[in-house]
């Protein structure tokens, strides 16, 4: 290892699975999970474009999360299934860089389009007679716009500083992916400035979108318990609850690995926590979103058989 550190500038990804039995099934259940994620939102990504009843801000969000989903789930698991396979675990620093930018640029933008996301439901239930102005398709572009220009100016920031600091201790990273807080320990300087810079930025996109998520859903809850129809007090909760479990998924794991202090984290538990927002969470979300949605379920029958007409 030490012969290999030497004469190498790429990095060394220790992985997530043993390399044996066990690990190879784990591996088939993960690219499982990977085939299905990237099938489910290219899927619905291509449903919302074809449909033109799905053609609402709603929707269009929900396809640039869908998009996110599957650059997020494609950064990390093709590298790792890669590795696995062959037996490498280097990576190039290029490599490192591009898998870092895209990840923290996924990652901050899902944060800050799941509060747009929550912001349309409020002004859609609690402000209704509102709605075609404060969610104007001007408005909309705007939101998404902005999530991926903030997400990628904060990626590229960190990106840059990360590659700035000299690594003269093992160039190992113990993780399955170059996450940024498990290359800090192999840093030749103090990097607690750094690692502020990293609280402030998951407070900044994560802590405080949420935040508001939750208070729009308050918000919202309050209003569609005082609704007098069933049937829209019904819709508006379904929207509701599949709206907070996929922000429930995303977020519990991040913040809670990112806000942590680095003598409370371990590892191994990074590890086993990133699984579940870099691959299970872009699994569930077009799940989430098509079979408890009426709409959806209802465009993917008519877009079926527009695809079954003309087949004919």
């Amino acid at each position: 290892m030490e012969k290999w550190n030497q004469t190498s500038n790429d990095f060394i990804l220790l992985g997530l699975l043993p390399h044996n039995q066990t690990g190879l099934l784990l591996l088939l259940l993960i690219i499982s999970v990977f085939v299905l994620a990237c099938l489910g939102n290219s899927g619905m990504t291509a449903l919302i474009f074809l449909d033109l009843r799905l053609h609402t801000p709603m929707y269009f969000l929900l396809s640039q999360l869908s998009l996110m989903d599957l650059m997020y789930i494609s950064s990390t698991v093709p590298k790792m299934t890669y590795n696995f396979l062959s037996g490498q675990k280097s990576i190039s620093v290029l490599g490192c860089a591009m898998q870092i930018f895209f990840f923290i640029t996924m990652g901050c933008s899902e944060g800050l389009l799941l509060a747009s996301m929550a912001y349309d439901r409020f002004v859609a239930i609690c402000h209704s007679l509102h709605y075609p102005i404060r969610m104007s398709k001007r408005i909309c572009v705007k939101m998404i716009l902005g999530s991926w220009t903030l997400g990628s100016i904060n990626s590229l920031a960190h990106t840059i500083y990360t590659f700035q600091i000299s690594y003269c201790r093992s160039r190992a990273i113990n993780h399955f992916y170059c996450d940024i807080p498990a290359m800090m320990p192999l840093a030749c300087m103090d990097t607690w400035v750094y690692e502020y810079m990293v609280f402030v930025s998951t407070t900044l996109f994560l802590f405080l979108p949420f935040l508001g998520i939750m208070v729009s859903y308050g918000r919202v809850l309050f209003s569609v318990f005082h609704m007098r129809s069933k049937e829209g007090r019904k819709k508006a909760f379904t929207t509701c609850t599949t709206h907070l479990t996929v922000v429930t998924f995303y977020y519990a794991p991040f913040v809670y690995t990112y806000l942590r202090p680095r003598s409370l984290r371990s590892p191994e538990e990074d590890k086993i926590l990133a699984v579940f927002y870099s691959v299970l969470t872009p699994m569930l979300n077009p799940i989430v979103y098509s079979l408890r949605n009426k709409e959806v379920l209802g465009a993917m029958r008519r877009v079926w058989g527009m695809l079954s007409s003309r087949k004919k």
